[in-house]
């Protein structure tokens, strides 16, 4: 795989990695774009004796991704999720991943994506009754709410009652704050270690499983339903064998944590935006307003609302939920004329390229009018990938996209929301791209006042 002029990549001085962990702890985000800055664009950091290489051309990024997809796995930090996601798409490896991955395709195909849109809507129109004229709200955590009781009506349809769901979502809450750099998720301790930590995600997947297990026996003795379990309970492969009560599970923990968390960052964040852009807020809402009316709107919908999906790409690409994309060569590799070696630890990180001027003129502005016409077209492929690229792509990019769309069509819509005073936005990178302590609170206005 290697060119003959192939050259160790540059990087900062290691000292057993010590120096770069410290950084790494204090600012991962910070770290990486002073990485990118001074190095370029494949860049070489030691962590206590690991070696990672920060990718950060898209072009290098499409190679990694794509090009030599069939040598790269999964970065060796996704044990960790194996925890909670047991072998979903997104741990899984090899001919058992691409066999689920053909599973859950049927899925995620345009006409049953577009079928999710009625319970997208009605489910976020139900949740906002809860909301009160002039009240304060803490925006991830509602956010966090409404696209957890979306994922779960559509995935479950009536199978779950509000108790189910309010334990899934406390046992997700559990796992997301496991997951947010925990020296247990950082050092990968073996889940039998009794730390606090541990004991409490232990019993919150423990809770999960035992309702998952429960609702699949119930569905499986039932009559066929037309909800996304009911569309996994029918798939079958090319053999004509379904997935086990195991891997229907693996998957419906994997749709819980990636769906829901995924959309609820992206929704808080393009909020967060909305509320410091009153401009673009007072268009986003007079396009919602001529195309949907009174009444909710439904994927057909979302193809008229350009101007609502521009404003979910650029918050994306400000703040992507998923901040960065890992994986391991298992071969020896050249990228960006460097030589990567193999079990080497190789990101993209999507925060540092969607923020790069070269790709990105004004980055750090928000614009949702650079996704529009000509302006659109001068953006390289891999500049922005929010959903990750190649093979393992997010099966689920077109469902989140849609699901984001119709659920900030029904929020502005109905309300306005405007940060409290003295509030500034920090950041807490883990698997997903959080706000960091208590989050931002936000007043609501009824949009008719």
């Amino acid at each position: 795989m290697n060119a003959p002029t192939a050259r160790r990549a540059p990087g900062p001085p290691a000292h057993l990695g010590l120096r770069n962990l410290a950084g790494f702890t204090r600012d991962q985000l910070g770290l990486l774009r002073r990485i990118a800055d001074t190095y370029g664009d494949v860049a070489r950091v030691e962590l206590l004796g690991q070696s990672y290489y920060l990718v950060s051309h898209p072009d290098d990024i499409e190679a990694v991704l794509v090009k030599h997809a069939r040598i790269m796995r999964r970065d060796r930090h996704s044990v960790v999720l194996e925890r909670m996601l047991g072998k979903g798409l997104l741990t899984n490896e090899g001919e058992a991943w691409k066999r689920q991955r053909k599973l859950m395709a049927q899925a995620f195909m345009p006409r049953k994506i577009q079928s999710y849109g009625a319970a997208m809507a009605r489910v976020t129109d139900a949740g906002l009754r809860a909301w009160r004229d002039g009240a304060t709200i803490n925006l991830h955590q509602e956010m966090s709410r409404l696209t957890m009781e979306v994922v779960a009506d559509v995935l479950f349809g009536s199978s779950l009652t509000p108790a189910d769901t309010e334990q899934v979502r406390a046992s997700m809450e559990t796992v997301n704050e496991f997951l947010a750099n925990s020296p247990e998720a950082m050092t990968m301790l073996p889940a039998c270690v009794p730390t606090p930590r541990n004991r409490r995600v232990n019993a919150a997947v423990a809770a999960i499983d035992a309702l998952v297990y429960r609702i699949i026996a119930r569905r499986r003795a039932d009559e066929p339903r037309d909800d996304l379990l009911g569309t996994l309970l029918a798939a079958q492969d090319d053999d004509g064998a379904r997935m086990s009560d195991g891997q229907l599970r693996d998957e419906a923990m994997t749709l819980f944590l990636a769906g829901h968390e995924t959309t609820a960052l992206a929704l808080a964040h393009t909020l967060y935006l909305l509320s410091t852009h009153p401009e673009v807020a007072r268009r986003l809402h007079a396009e919602v307003t001529a195309v949907v009316g009174d009444r909710l709107p439904t994927a057909d919908d979302a193809r008229a609302l350009p101007y609502a999906e521009r404003v979910i790409r650029e918050s994306m690409r400000l703040f992507p939920p998923a901040w960065t994309t890992g994986r391991e060569p298992t071969e020896d590799v050249d990228v960006g004329g460097y030589r990567i070696p193999k079990g080497s630890q190789i990101l993209a990180s999507q925060w540092v390229v969607h923020r790069d001027a070269r790709w990105f003129p004004n980055p750090e502005g928000f614009d949702p009018d650079r996704w529009a016409g000509d302006r659109a077209k001068a953006i390289p492929r891999y500049a922005y990938f929010p959903f990750g690229g190649g093979p393992r792509v997010c099966i689920g990019n077109h469902f989140a996209t849609l699901e984001a769309t119709l659920m900030l069509a029904v929020i502005v819509a109905r309300w306005r929301v405007d940060l409290l005073a003295g509030q500034r936005l920090a950041l807490k990178p883990s698997v997903t791209l959080r706000q960091a302590g208590e989050g931002l609170r936000v007043r609501l206005t009824a949009a008719s006042r």
